[in-house]
């Protein structure tokens, strides 16, 4: 049996993650984090929405990483979609850490995406909504052309790929952002050669922070990829 942690360790944990690394956010929403940690938890027990493993570390690998990402955003970002949210990572925390940003959350398999409609309902978060579709399906670019400005990702979706679902959700200028880890040398190599027209430029942000990552032994790495039509 998995040993639970209270809201209340949770929020402990977040407060000192943020603390540590020099930030030191608004309470309440990292209250709502916490209570968003405890809904993944819960429900993780019936859907598998983050590894059985991962429970044990799902502020540091999960719900602290995804809200850590918020200082990257390009400032003129208004209206985020996350490609393979799975449980609502990175799209759920950034929505709590940014609310005036707006987002949908899209994932390809109904039961996670049932899951993640439950938490923004618990969270009453409104600036975000969920879909279950494939980014590359005809109907959800009719949908979504040009709407995004900002491509998150935190699956292992290829670079080449977020550029290729990205074209038809932006109208002139975008960025993908994407969380990943190991040599990226390749990804890069291809996605420029196909796409070297709309890569205007992609900047590698080593996620390390304090105290268990200092050196980002971890190989956390955020992608951050200037997108023009």
């Amino acid at each position: 049996m998995i040993q639970h942690h209270t809201q209340e360790s949770y929020l402990k944990e977040l407060t000192s993650f943020y603390w540590e690394n020099g930030q030191n956010p608004d309470g309440a929403l990292l209250q709502r984090l916490a209570f968003f940690a405890e809904l993944v938890v819960e429900k993780n027990e019936a859907v598998n929405l983050v590894s059985r493993k991962d429970i044990e570390s799902i502020i540091e690998n999960h719900v602290f990483i995804s809200s850590y990402i918020t200082k990257y955003i390009p400032e003129k970002c208004s209206c985020f979609l996350d490609l393979g949210t799975g449980g609502g990572f990175p799209g759920i925390p950034i929505a709590i850490m940014n609310p005036l940003l707006k987002g949908v959350l899209v994932d390809s398999i109904a039961k996670k995406t049932t899951a993640v409609a439950e938490f923004i309902e618990k969270l009453r978060l409104k600036n975000v909504q969920v879909e279950n579709a494939r980014v590359e399906s005809p109907e959800f670019i009719e949908k979504y052309r040009g709407k995004f400005d900002l491509i998150l990702s935190r699956a292992t979706v290829p670079l080449i790929m977020l550029v290729k679902y990205a074209l038809p959700l932006f109208e002139k200028k975008a960025y993908i952002m994407a969380i990943k880890g190991g040599d990226l040398t390749n990804e890069f190599t291809t996605a420029q050669v196909k796409y070297s027209t709309h890569i205007k430029k992609i900047t590698t942000y080593e996620l390390h922070y304090k105290p268990t990552n200092i050196k980002n032994v971890k190989e956390k790495k955020l992608i951050v990829v200037e997108l023009v039509k």
